[in-house]
């Protein structure tokens, strides 16, 4: 085989993993829905994150807006939180790690991570953990969310868990 017909034999294999790859606004929107918060057997671990790494420094302006202005307490709803962020999305497995709100000895009250892998549609392990804290700051209670789903660019996809929701949308940058 000539040396030229070699390196674009060698692109042909390698260009799909290098172009797999692409950056997308991730934008997710949690919320509690009416009734009683269905509480977990056990506390959010101290190790929440593991590997995912934060989405400071990547986050980006929030589109959902007007979603999240009709998720209000009058709608029997109330907003835990809204971020947007801009991630690579492709083929290897990609973590993030969201929180909101004041930290307390490594916690947050809406803590979890967002695991993606993009092949033709792109799939997401979400897990999240809604925490109370005590008058002095240690964690007393957990509500969990864990929920695997299939997501599609641009669609808003909503998950729903117990006492809790999520809408989700993945948009190409």
């Amino acid at each position: 085989m000539r040396p030229l017909h070699l390196i674009a034999l060698l692109l042909c294999l390698l260009a799909p993993s290098a172009f797999a790859e692409r950056l997308y606004q991730v934008e997710v929107l949690v919320f509690r829905q009416a009734g009683e918060p269905v509480l977990a057997p056990k506390v959010a671990p101290d190790d929440w994150a593991g590997t995912a790494l934060p989405i400071a420094g990547s986050e980006r302006p929030t589109t959902l807006d007007s979603e999240a202005a009709k998720l209000n307490a009058s709608n029997g709803y109330q907003v835990l939180l809204h971020k947007a962020w801009a991630q690579t999305l492709g083929s290897n497995p990609n973590r993030a790690a969201i929180s909101s709100g004041e930290a307390h000895f490594g916690h947050y009250p809406v803590e979890g991570t967002l695991n993606f892998v993009q092949e033709r549609f792109t799939d997401l392990d979400i897990e999240l953990w809604i925490n109370r804290f005590s008058s002095d700051g240690l964690l007393e209670a957990s509500e969990h969310l864990k929920v695997a789903q299939r997501l599609k660019d641009n669609a808003l996809t909503y998950l729903d868990h117990g006492s809790l929701g999520v809408l989700i949308r993945i948009n190409p940058l």
